[in-house]
C-alpha cells in the first residue's frame, strides 16, 4: 500500500530558560492511501505536537529542527508558505483538539466555516453560505442557518468541536488530521461524528490520522495503529495484531487498565508513576521509569530504535512482552 503521508525521523524542540523541551523526538510514520491510522498514548506523549508539526502550525518559540514530512511525494518542509496555505485546510485538513481556542471569539461561525471554501474553492459568498448550513446540518446542529450567525462563545463546548469538524471535512481534503474529535461529545454524538469520518474515508477516500485516548474508538475505525510514548513512537502494527499480541510494555499497560466486557470481575491495573517530562530526557528509552520489564540494557543502552520483528508490526523496546499461547 502506498503511503501518501510519510513523516520520517521527526523532531519539534522548545527552547525554555530551564532547557530544551522535546516534545516530538523522533516520530517516524506513514499514513497509507484511503486507510485510517490511530496514533494513540497519555496526554503529554506528543500527539498533538505531532499533528501541529505535519501542519507546519508550531507555536512560538517551538521549532522542527529535524525531519521529513512528504504529503504526496511533495516535501512540506520545504514549502513556502504560500503553497502551505494553499495546501491547508484543502487537501490536508486539521480539526484541532481545543475547540475554545481554534475558532476565532470575535468572529461568526457563519464566517468561519465559509472561510474555507472561499479560500479554497471557485464558489459565491451565497454558495458558500449554504455549503455551510449543508455541514452544519450533517453534524447533527439544530437550527443551523441561524446557528451561523452565533459567536463561538455562544456555542457548548461540543456544538464548537462539531463546528470544527465542519470546517475540517469542508474541502474533502485526501488527508485528514483529526485530534480527540470526539472528546467533548456524548455517546451518541460520538457515533454520529465516528459514522461521518467513515462516509469521509469511504465517498471522499479521505486518509485520515486519528489522534485519541480512547482504545475503543481506534478498534472501530483505525486498520493501524501507532503507539506513542515519550514523544516517538513505541509500538506500531495493524489494529488486529496489536490488540491481540501487544509487545511493548508501554502498550500491554493501556490494555490492562482498561475494562473488558469479557472479563468484567478483573481488577484494573493502571499504569505507575507519571508520564516522562520531555524537559532535556536523557538519550534512553523513554518508559525506562514506569517500566516493569527493564533490564541492564535498557539502562545502558541509547534509546532503542524500531526494529520489525513480524511483518508490520514495529516496535521499539529491548526486552517487549512474550505473548502467551
Amino acid at each position: 500500500m502506498s503511503a501518501i503521508l510519510h513523516i520520517e525521523d521527526l523532531h519539534t524542540h522548545f527552547t525554555s530558560k530551564e532547557g530544551t523541551i522535546k516534545a516530538v523526538n523522533g516520530v517516524s510514520l506513514e499514513l497509507g492511501e484511503d486507510t485510517v491510522l490511530g496514533l494513540v498514548g497519555e496526554s503529554g506523549s506528543g500527539k498533538t505536537m505531532t499533528a501541529l508539526s505535519i501542519m507546519q502550525l508550531v507555536p512560538f518559540p517551538g521549532k522542527i529542527v529535524q525531519g521529513k514530512i512528504v504529503y504526496d511525494g511533495r516535501d512540506m518542509m520545504t514549502m513556502g508558505e504560500r503553497d502551505l496555505r494553499k495546501l491547508r485546510g484543502n487537501e490536508v485538513s486539521l480539526i484541532f483538539q481545543d475547540a475554545g481556542a481554534a475558532l476565532n471569539p470575535v468572529v461568526q461561525i457563519g464566517q468561519q466555516v465559509e472561510e474555507v471554501m472561499l479560500e479554497h474553492a471557485p464558489v459565491t459568498k451565497r454558495q458558500a453560505r449554504n455549503r455551510a448550513v449543508e455541514l452544519l446540518v450533517q453534524m447533527g446542529i439544530p437550527d443551523a442557518a441561524k446557528m451561523l450567525d452565533r459567536y463561538p462563545f455562544q456555542l457548548s463546548g461540543g456544538m464548537a468541536q462539531r463546528v470544527l469538524m465542519a470546517i475540517g471535512i469542508a474541502q474533502k481534503p485526501r488527508v485528514l488530521i483529526a485530534d480527540e474529535p470526539t472528546s467533548n461529545l456524548d455517546v451518541t454524538l460520538q457515533a454520529e461524528m465516528l459514522h461521518r469520518l467513515r462516509l469521509l474515508r469511504e465517498e471522499a477516500h479521505t486518509s485520515i490520522l486519528l489522534i485519541t485516548h480512547d482504545l475503543g474508538v481506534i478498534a472501530q475505525m483505525a486498520q493501524a495503529v501507532a503507539v506513542m510514548y515519550g514523544g516517538s513512537i513505541v509500538e506500531y502494527a495493524d489494529t488486529i495484531t496489536l490488540y491481540k499480541r501487544p509487545l511493548h510494555p508501554y502498550t500491554w499497560g493501556l490494555f490492562q487498565a482498561l475494562p473488558r466486557m469479557d472479563s468484567p470481575e478483573r481488577s484494573l491495573q493502571p499504569l505507575a508513576g507519571t508520564p516522562l517530562t520531555m524537559l532535556d530526557p536523557p538519550d534512553r528509552c523513554p518508559f525506562l521509569e514506569r517500566c516493569n520489564k527493564a533490564v541492564n540494557e535498557c539502562r545502558t543502552e541509547p534509546r532503542p530504535a524500531q526494529v520489525e520483528l513480524e511483518p508490520g508490526h514495529y516496535l521499539a523496546c529491548y526486552n517487549p512482552i512474550v505473548p502467551v499461547g
